[in-house]
């Protein structure tokens, strides 16, 4: 037997033959990725001298080049980056079955150790390895991998050396009373050949002084903020207070890596410390007469999601001092609308579990995400239609206007006749890319979304349980994009609003049978459930889906 060759005697078996026969590519083709980390080094030869190696490289090989990507400043501490993500999306789509990706060095693909292996393992299983001209390496082999993955954690452990080096610099700094980052608001740098620089007070500074003065009379923080924009500064009430509450007006530094050390500064001050300590003495009694105000905390997920069915504002969340519980409360006078955050957040719990997908099955669960492939292919096809018919018809009005201005050039026709027609052309190419706009755009990774939705169904209410402040309020917009009013009156919540995709799985799960309705506390504003209404919803619900890590 030669090769792979199947003798005779066996070839009726070839039906049961597995796996596929492997065939080295003697065409392998390639595209070349640089970058910098930072604006300054654009300036300089990196990038060019990145480049011409890595072409050194192609050429010596005969591997032809089919693309370049990057050429400017991009961090590799994480791989959110734009040229990357473009030039990875390049060699998965491109029909030039892309096999090699040529860098300069492995730290110029990533810096992110761990990830930079996931990427390149995922790459790999395309038939797609990264090659750094100046670390050559076999990636295509388990041996080459196995020493490019140590590269990648290198780089990362060098990258966190340089961040270490670089607090270390911060460090001292502070300990020697300089701010060596963004001064806060009221202050300018003043530099001087041959002289430390100087942290002066700008004339919205003195500003910021007056209010100080102004608080410690025993002024309101609203009227404060009043009596500045009076003065032409006009700033938030919240800005207000983070001020009065920054010691660096009294001429302290405080910073995470003084590890709570406070230090005095080199800052000129706008207050003195006595000052300073009897404001901030004002706003800690103001707290404690009743509650205290949080801007984040996980025990109040639902602030700025929560919304007064009354007058439709958005309830604060507060601590109450007297028994040290959590409220949710409207702030618009007259509302009186008032509730305790546990209570509420168990009405939400019990909300979150109409959406959970209860099956274990797993036949039932590939059932529902086919029907929900198939229901969406069902609702797109005909934007597809639309899509390409406008399209055609765009294709059609641009070489009318490309042939319109080449008589115009040739002399042709004259300009009064080009402008009369050249205006209708344009006018039409313009609505008609309004049209094509408004057809929206087809989920390209359909099935993963789906996937994705309905593992997150499986887990709502853990995942929300176990998220961050962040991490709770993405999940609850995620789900109800509108958010959700609450009625003081009726201890009701309706929600205008579910996303589409998460609804359509809950349908499908009681369609199948699999879950009860139960008897939640919660009264929705929303009608049960019916087949998507038209293109729009159904791409959007999955586009927000697909956006959400």
């Amino acid at each position: 037997m030669i090769g792979n060759e199947v003798p005779d005697k066996l070839r009726a078996f070839s039906i049961f033959a597995k796996g596929e026969i492997k065939q080295k590519v003697s065409n392998a083709k390639c595209v070349i990725y640089t970058r910098v980390s930072s604006k300054e080094q654009t300036k300089g030869m990196s990038l060019e001298t990145q480049r011409k190696d890595c072409e050194l490289y192609a050429t010596r090989n005969k591997i032809p080049i089919m693309g370049s990507f990057g050429g400017t400043y991009e961090s590799a501490k994480t791989d959110e980056r734009k040229e990357f993500n473009r030039m990875l999306t390049f060699v998965k789509k491109s029909k030039e079955k892309i096999s090699i990706i040529i860098v300069y060095s492995v730290d110029r693909f990533s810096r992110s150790g761990a990830n930079a292996i996931y990427i390149a393992d995922q790459l790999k299983k395309q038939g797609i390895v990264v090659f750094a001209v100046t670390q050559p390496t076999d990636a295509s082999t388990p041996s080459g991998r196995f020493q490019q993955n140590i590269q990648f954690i290198f780089s990362e452990y060098d990258n966190q050396l340089r961040r270490e080096k670089c607090m270390a610099g911060v460090k001292e700094k502070l300990l020697a009373g300089i701010w060596c980052t963004s001064v806060p608001f009221g202050y300018d740098i003043v530099r001087s050949e041959g002289q430390p620089k100087r942290i002066v007070l700008n004339a919205k500074g003195k500003l910021i002084k007056y209010a100080f003065e102004l608080k410690a009379m025993g002024m309101s923080n609203e009227d404060v903020r009043s009596q500045l924009a009076g003065k032409g500064l006009k700033l938030s009430n919240q800005r207000v207070s983070d001020m009065l509450r920054n010691p660096f007006y009294c001429g302290l530094v405080v910073h995470k890596a003084l590890e709570g050390r406070i230090l005095e500064g080199i800052q000129e001050k706008a207050v003195s410390k006595e000052v300073f300590l009897k404001v901030n003495g004002i706003l800690a009694r103001k707290h404690k007469s009743g509650y205290t105000m949080e801007p984040e905390n996980e025990d109040i997920p639902l602030k700025r999601f929560l919304k007064c069915e009354q007058c439709g504002q958005f309830l604060r969340a507060y601590k109450a001092y007297k028994n040290q519980q959590y409220y949710y409360k409207c702030n618009t006078k007259g509302c009186c609308c008032n509730k305790r955050a546990d209570e509420l957040h168990k009405t939400f719990a019990e909300m979150l579990d109409q959406y959970v997908l209860n099956i274990e099955n797993e036949g039932i669960r590939y059932v529902i995400s086919q029907q929900i492939v198939a229901t969406y292919n069902q609702l797109t096809e005909e934007g597809e239609l639309q899509r390409s018919h406008i399209d055609n018809e765009l294709e059609e009005v641009t070489k009318r206007l490309e042939r319109l201005e080449e008589r115009f050039v040739m002399e042709e026709i004259t300009k009064a006749m080009f402008d009369k027609y050249a205006g209708k052309l344009q006018e039409e190419q313009q609505e008609l890319e309004v049209s094509l706009g408004k057809t929206g755009s087809r989920v390209s990774n359909l099935e993963n979304c789906v996937q994705k939705a309905i593992n997150l169904s499986s887990k709502l209410a853990t995942v929300w349980h176990l998220s961050d402040y962040k991490g709770k309020q993405e999940l609850q917009f995620l789900l109800f994009p509108d958010g959700i009013y609450y009625n003081r009156k009726t201890e009701g919540c309706r929600t205008p609003k579910v996303n589409e995709v998460f609804s359509y799985i809950s349908s499908l799960q009681r369609t199948l049978g699999q879950k009860e309705s139960g008897n939640s506390n919660m009264k929705l504003d929303v009608p049960a459930w019916v087949v998507w209404a038209g293109i729009e919803p159904a791409t959007q619900g999955f586009s927000v889906l697909c956006s959400t890590d």
